[in-house]
This record gives C-alpha cells, sequence and structure tokens, in this order.
C-alpha cells in the first residue's frame, strides 16, 4: 500500500511538472536580458516591462480586454440570476432541454461558435464587428459558467429562510432582496470573478469578432511574428498570469466560504 502511495505521488508531481513547467518558464525568460528566449540566461533585466509599460498598442488591446470583461462578466452574473432561480425554484416545461441548451457552449467547440457568430453578425444582422460583436459572444460563452456557479448556491442553501420570509408577508421581491440575495452573494462575486477570467483570457472568439479593436490575446499573438517584441510580450503574460492565479483563488475562496455554513453564517 505504501509502494502504491508513493507511485501515485511521483506520478501526481510528475503531471504537475509537464502541465505547468512551461507557465513557469514564462516569468523566468521575462527578467532574461535577451530577445530571445534561451537557456543559458544571459543576465537579469527589468527592462522588458519598462518597454511593456511604454506599448502603447499593447496598453490600448489591454484596456480593451479588461472593459469588455467587465461588461460581460456583470451581464452574464445579470442574466444568470433570474435563469438559476428559475432552473431551481420552479417546475419549467422542458426545463432539462432548456438547461441542456444553455450549456451548450460548453461542449461545443468554440471555433464553431466564432464561425456562426460571424455569419450572423455580417451577413444576417449586417452588425460591424467590434469590441461590442466580441462582448455578444463573451456572453454566450461565459453564461454556463455564471449559471453552474449560481445554481448550485441555490440549491446549497436552506429553502425554509425563504418560505419563512414569505410567511412573514413578503412579497417575492422582498424575499429576494432579503434573503435570497445576501446568501446568494458569494456565488455572484465568484461568477463576476469567474466570467472576467474567461472573457479576459479568450481568444477565438476575440480573434474572429474583434474586427480592428483587438483584444489583449488577440494583439499577442499578432505581436509572436516579430521575435524583437516577444519580451515584452513574455512580460505581460507573466503578469496576466499572476493577477489570474490571484483572481480565480479568491473567486473559489469567495464560493467555499458561501458553500460553508459555519463560515456564511447559516445555522
Amino acid at each position: 500500500m505504501q509502494s502504491q502511495s508513493r507511485l501515485l505521488l511521483f506520478y501526481a508531481l510528475l503531471f504537475m511538472v509537464f502541465l505547468y513547467a512551461p507557465i513557469v518558464l514564462m516569468p523566468l525568460f521575462s527578467f532574461n536580458d535577451s530577445t530571445f528566449a534561451t537557456f543559458p540566461l544571459k543576465g537579469f533585466t527589468f527592462r522588458h516591462y519598462l518597454e511593456m509599460a511604454n506599448n502603447v498598442s499593447m496598453i490600448v488591446s489591454l484596456k480593451s480586454s479588461i472593459l469588455v470583461g467587465a461588461i460581460v462578466s456583470v451581464l452574464s452574473t445579470a442574466i444568470a440570476i433570474p435563469a438559476s432561480i428559475a432552473m431551481t425554484r420552479m417546475r419549467l416545461p422542458g426545463g432539462a432541454i432548456i438547461m441542456s441548451t444553455m450549456m451548450l457552449p460548453l461542449v461545443i467547440p468554440s471555433i464553431v461558435i466564432a464561425v456562426a457568430m460571424l455569419a450572423i453578425f455580417i451577413r444576417v444582422l449586417g452588425i460591424e464587428l467590434s469590441l461590442w460583436t466580441v462582448g455578444l459572444g463573451h456572453v454566450l460563452l461565459c453564461l454556463p459558467f455564471s449559471m453552474t456557479v449560481l445554481m448550485s448556491r441555490l440549491e446549497g442553501f436552506d429553502r425554509s429562510l425563504e418560505e419563512a420570509s414569505r410567511d412573514l408577508g413578503e412579497g417575492a421581491w422582498q424575499t429576494f432582496r432579503r434573503v435570497t440575495l445576501p446568501l446568494t452573494m458569494p456565488a455572484i462575486v465568484s461568477s463576476l470573478l469567474l466570467s472576467f477570467i474567461t472573457s479576459f483570457d479568450e481568444f477565438v472568439l476575440a480573434f474572429f469578432l474583434s474586427g480592428t479593436e483587438p483584444t489583449l490575446p488577440v494583439y499577442l499573438y499578432s505581436q509572436l511574428r516579430f521575435p524583437n517584441r516577444l519580451p515584452s510580450v513574455l512580460a505581460l503574460g507573466s503578469l496576466i498570469l499572476i493577477l489570474s492565479i490571484a483572481a480565480v483563488i479568491l473567486a473559489e475562496a469567495v464560493r467555499r466560504r458561501g458553500a460553508d455554513p459555519a463560515l456564511s453564517g447559516e445555522h
């Protein structure tokens, strides 16, 4: 039994190295005093981070991604809240079909969704590609994540609290505002963070739908053709990696806090 445990531990460590070693190398190369990401490192420098800060096009695309991510996270969560309440509190005709349809973006390849939305926007609706079309695509992609987080929370707390509020004379809106919303708040925060991260990091939909206003992933992809710009791309990628990890940890911590009755104050 002990030998099997050691073997499983070795396999887990090997898997972690295989999965995350390339990601760890990116921050390392961002400090390399060379244009090319090669070993051995030629020196230690912050020059690439200064070049990144002075790259106007990169900063503009970063602001675009932050703007799209913020709007998408709010819209996705706002749509998911009533939808999640309806799916968990009501017996809707064809509820299973509706739920399966809303979760389809999780299983359909992103490139299929991107091509379909591109054809709809240009050929059917005649809409010019912009950050707004990127945002619409990202809402479709982020909605299942928001639904999953919110539904797990709504199914997790005691529904008798809502029933008690109704018995005391509160209407549906007052019950939602005073009981459901506070208890669901950890999941709402988690949904906002996860949707923002998903939108901020998404490439395929943004590549097809961005037009002349690239988001940051699209801009970074375009810069890989120029070797002299790779170090500043690595520097920005390192910063985004750190912030993304922090956001994921925060989202998970908030979600766990909301799911733990001892921490959320439920009795």
